[in-house]
């Protein structure tokens, strides 16, 4: 299917931010509004309005409402050429993101998605399942959650601990796009397993699904083993178990042991009556080889692609950073539950637009400094293809995805693999 453009507007002298939200389809945000509510009370400052805003926040890295309210007021011409956008006032933004449902900005990510999905399955498809994904002929996904860092004394609803709060965005990643399938923003009070269901509802037999050892719950774990998913995840240090045979030694020094084995206890039983492997290997960690020890419900598979299946995980740790270095979640525009929310489902949306613009235009640098050179261009009256093409990189290749050592963020607590979780 011939790819076809997300829209048709005439670029000629269009501002670089115009052509952005033009990837929005037409009256999407106008009818999602409408099914939301959202636009109750709305007399000056419309929806459309309100996703123009946010976008140009986050793209800019707006710390606070003056930085948004200002700048779009000195731009409100080029401002009213996003379909009729007008600047905010400093209340009216405050009060929209305040009490305008933040379903509306979840459910316009989706659409989002979905319509570059139908349109075009080149970026779709992605380059992922990199080094040994070929070996599967089936969908990859990881599972894990990011932490974003709140003020305690401003937002109640999100603390945790006595003098901390945060948000958690949970997250299932495909990682043959490296796009997302499935996201929940709340406080960071529950622990990870308590969301593992919700997470992994949408799986489909077949499928292959990984997390980390926060997520370890063995009546939901049997409940993905019933439903025909296979799942790979690290195991708990205190977890009792009973061997039940112990398989040939593999070939790859990597790995030590290979076993079946029950649980022990008869609350673990009940939750997980079958046999698990329980795979002991040596991974490479910081250029130190250190024993871990994976489980799987899958009993046919090499030992050593379990082990690696688990290292494909890093995918979604890099997604989470790289998240972090483009878009605006240290600064929020507003203290409520239902700010923050439109906060971060926006920071979603716009990630998704940048890395569609990255792929289009065969951008070949890194995504931190695709977004810099956007943030740098919003008010240029410049074809956005042609000025990334500009930079030398119109014959390059797709890799928006930063390495795993390019940066440690604050947020990221290393886990027992020494990596950000």
């Amino acid at each position: 299917m011939k790819n076809k453009p997300a829209t048709q507007p005439n670029r000629r002298h269009a501002a670089v931010l115009r052509q952005i939200c033009e990837l929005i389809p037409t009256h999407l945000v106008a009818k999602l509004a409408r099914e939301t509510g959202a636009d109750e009370k709305s007399r000056t400052f419309t929806p459309w309005s309100h996703i123009v805003a946010m976008t140009y926040a986050q793209i800019s890295h707006a710390v606070s409402l003056n930085d948004v309210c200002d700048a779009l007021k000195l731009r409100r011409t080029p401002l009213f050429g996003i379909r009729a956008a007008k600047p905010p006032a400093k209340n009216t933004l405050s009060y929209a993101n305040k009490e305008r449902d933040c379903e509306m900005a979840r459910r316009l990510f989706w659409a989002q998605l979905a319509h570059l999905q139908s349109n075009f399955s080149g970026f779709v498809r992605g380059r992922g399942k990199r080094k040994f994904g070929w070996r599967f002929k089936r969908a990859i996904h990881a599972v894990d959650s990011t932490t974003i860092q709140l003020v305690a004394n401003c937002m109640d609803w999100a603390k945790h601990r006595r003098r901390k709060a945060a948000a958690k965005c949970h997250l299932r990643l495909d990682l043959q796009s490296f796009l997302p399938k499935f996201a929940i923003v709340d406080t960071a009070r529950e622990h990870d397993n308590k969301r593992a269901r919700e997470v992994c509802a949408g799986l489909a037999e077949g499928e292959i699904v990984i997390f980390d050892k926060a997520y370890v719950d063995f009546a939901h774990l049997w409940d993905l083993a019933e439903r025909g998913v296979f799942w790979v995840s690290r195991a708990k240090d205190n977890m009792a178990y009973r061997v039940k045979q112990r398989l040939p030694r593999s070939s790859d020094p990597r790995i030590l042991k290979d076993e079946l084995v029950v649980l022990k206890g008869h609350q673990a039983r009940q939750d997980y009556p079958r046999l698990m492997r329980r795979v002991t290997a040596l991974v490479e960690v910081d250029g130190e080889e250190r024993v871990m020890v994976f489980l799987t419900n899958n009993l046919a598979w090499a030992a050593s692609s379990v082990v690696d299946l688990y290292g494909c995980r890093w995918g979604i740790e890099t997604f989470f950073k790289e998240l972090k270095q483009t878009v605006q979640l240290v600064d929020f525009l507003g203290h409520s539950a239902n700010a923050v929310k439109w906060q971060v489902w926006t920071a979603l949306l716009v990630h998704l637009l940048l890395r569609f613009l990255a792929w289009q235009s065969r951008w070949a640098h890194s995504f931190s400094r695709l977004v810099t050179y956007i943030r740098a261009a919003l008010w240029l009256d410049r074809n956005i293809s042609d000025l990334l093409k500009r930079c030398g990189t119109a014959d390059g290749d797709f890799r928006c995805l930063g390495s795993p050592e390019q940066a440690w963020l604050p947020g990221f607590a290393r886990d027992a693999m020494g990596q950000p979780g």
